[in-house]
């Protein structure tokens, strides 16, 4: 018996978010879902600048240009939330 498995496809196809949360639609029909609380820079930005994203890393990643905050697929499907800001004695 065989099977014919689909490629996976991990470009992104669009981005929405809620208050609490981001979801990314990728090209293979699968949804990511994460929470802002992972990515402080969308959880503390408006709507409008949650809006304004675009598809970046040939399809893979997501960039947006008011925030300067990207996020790849790849970070994504692993659960990998932004890394912590370290913090420097002065």
């Amino acid at each position: 018996m065989s099977f014919s498995a689909s490629a996976a496809d991990e470009r992104v196809l669009d981005v929405q978010s809620t208050d609490d949360a981001l979801s990314v639609s990728l090209q293979d029909g699968r949804v990511i879902t994460v929470p802002l609380v992972w990515y402080p820079r969308l959880l503390n930005a408006t709507p409008a600048q949650r809006r304004n994203w675009k598809i970046a890393g040939g399809g893979y990643g997501i960039h947006w240009p008011d925030l300067d905050e990207d996020l790849s697929t790849e970070g994504l499907l692993r659960g990998a939330p932004a890394p912590k800001a370290s913090v420097h004695a002065k």
